[in-house]
């Protein structure tokens, strides 16, 4: 028997006697994305009663928490989340959650030099190897800080969690480890597809039209990075590189279509760059013991310096609304938070950074409120209460579905002619009225 087995038996416990080790005014990181923790969710929730005041980092949620449901109205928990997904913003809506303002790529940093204490890491991971390796799965992200961080290690092993090759960062050794958990076969969450709009593959053909062979792809998140995916695996495009911050299922469409091959990646040659994945099953056996897709820590893939190693980088990530002086906002509809930052600011710079590289933020022209009354995206100015996600002077490419305009270098006056151009032609004349008033509208302009 080795060494390695003894420690994992050692350490073995029940998942009622790994969370006892969790004291009222702890900060727990929690779940993040595809690495749920169902069993030792569920072991933490039935503490509700005896504890107070304890912090759980956490974020992407692909399934609902037995912590929350047991604590409605946030009297023993507290839900902070670096990302709202579709859960998370539904915990916002109760009053449970509150976002953490943050640059993606700075995450492990944050936890290591700017939270003054972690009291424990809770991590799902896949069974042990024979060399006492637990393999973090499809998400790396910041975990290689919050096991160097944590006072106390407790995993939860997933029978089910593909085993995913790195990279570096992409495992725990189990004598770093002080609890192991059992949790048997409690499957991957399944993300289906966003339905893709006729809206969406418009925007989507602007943003083809300008790819060349041997880019280098990094998707967002949503119904129009899809559906240009989709796109991308149908067209005749070849040498794609990925280096990205999510993996999704079009990357697997790309793959299987013959247009991704990284060879014309200048680091990471023929390999498949991401710190998170989440989508279907077919994605999660993708992953699975393939030496062609490489999971890293967040500081490495979203690193401006690190991507932007890439030659011809082309970074395709949505947004909410933006203002006529080009500035983004991808996280909130005034005050009322949607997602978060994430790392679309870090490939919109490493994008432009990049040799040949570009950067495009795509969106619908318009959206329709509850009401049914119809609004642009495009604005005088940002809605009040409006964050900044991107700055103006980083914004290069915009694509609607009226046309894509390059903003990088351009004058007010340029930029919100170039917008104006874009947006869905009920609201021009109004646009120009409002850009008349904040003297960035030429006489000359039509």
């Amino acid at each position: 028997m080795s060494t390695w087995v003894e420690e994992y038996r050692r350490k073995l416990t029940t998942p009622d006697k790994a969370v006892g080790v969790v004291k009222s005014g702890d900060w727990i990181i929690y779940s993040y994305a595809a690495n749920t923790l169902p069993v030792l969710d569920l072991a933490l929730a039935k503490r509700t009663p005896e504890l107070r005041d304890i912090q759980l980092l956490a974020g992407v949620s692909m399934r609902p928490h037995a912590v929350v449901k047991a604590d409605p109205r946030g009297e023993h928990f507290t839900w902070d989340c670096v990302h709202f997904s579709v859960i998370d913003r539904k915990y916002y809506e109760m009053g449970r959650a509150f976002y953490v303002p943050l640059r993606y790529s700075e995450v492990p940093r944050y936890i290591l030099e700017n939270i003054s204490h972690i009291d424990v890491f809770m991590v799902q991971v896949s069974p042990m190897d024979q060399h006492g390796n637990f393999n973090f799965g499809p998400t790396i992200s910041h975990y290689p800080a919050a096991a160097e961080k944590a006072k106390i290690v407790i995993v939860e092993v997933n029978e089910d969690m593909p085993i995913a090759h790195g990279g570096y960062g992409n495992y725990i050794h189990v004598s770093e480890v002080d609890y192991i958990v059992e949790g048997g076969h409690t499957g991957m969450p399944q993300i289906p597809t966003t339905p893709i709009t006729d809206v969406d593959r418009k925007i989507a053909q602007y943003v083809l039209d300008d790819l060349r062979d041997g880019d280098c792809i990094q998707l967002g998140i949503g119904a129009m990075p899809n559906a240009l995916g989709q796109m991308i695996a149908a067209s005749d495009l070849k040498d794609l590189g990925v280096h990205t911050e999510m993996l999704v299922d079009s990357y697997v469409d790309m793959w299987e279509a013959g247009r991704i091959s990284g060879r014309k990646k200048q680091i990471d040659k023929g390999r498949m760059v991401y710190t998170f994945a989440g989508g279907t099953q077919k994605l999660y056996d993708f992953i699975h013991n393939n030496p062609q897709v490489a999971g890293y820590p967040v500081d490495y893939t979203n690193d401006r310096f690190i991507a932007s190693r890439n030659d011809n980088l082309v970074s395709i990530n949505n947004a909410l609304e933006i203002d006529l002086s080009g500035q983004v906002c991808s996280e909130t509809i005034g005050p009322r938070m949607i997602s978060g930052a994430g790392g679309q600011l870090d490939f919109v710079d490493a994008a432009y950074n990049s040799k040949g590289g570009r950067s495009f933020i795509c969106m619908e022209s318009t959206f329709t409120d509850a009401e049914g009354k119809r609004h642009s995206r495009i604005r005088p100015l940002l809605t009040e209460g409006a964050v900044v996600t991107d700055t103006r002077p980083m914004v290069q490419y915009v694509a609607t579905e009226y046309g894509m305009a390059n903003l990088k270098g351009g004058t007010t006056w340029q930029r919100a002619e170039r917008l104006i151009g874009l947006a869905h032609p009920d609201f021009r004349e109004d646009l120009i009225k409002e850009a008349e008033k904040l003297k960035i509208w030429r006489r000359s302009n039509k």
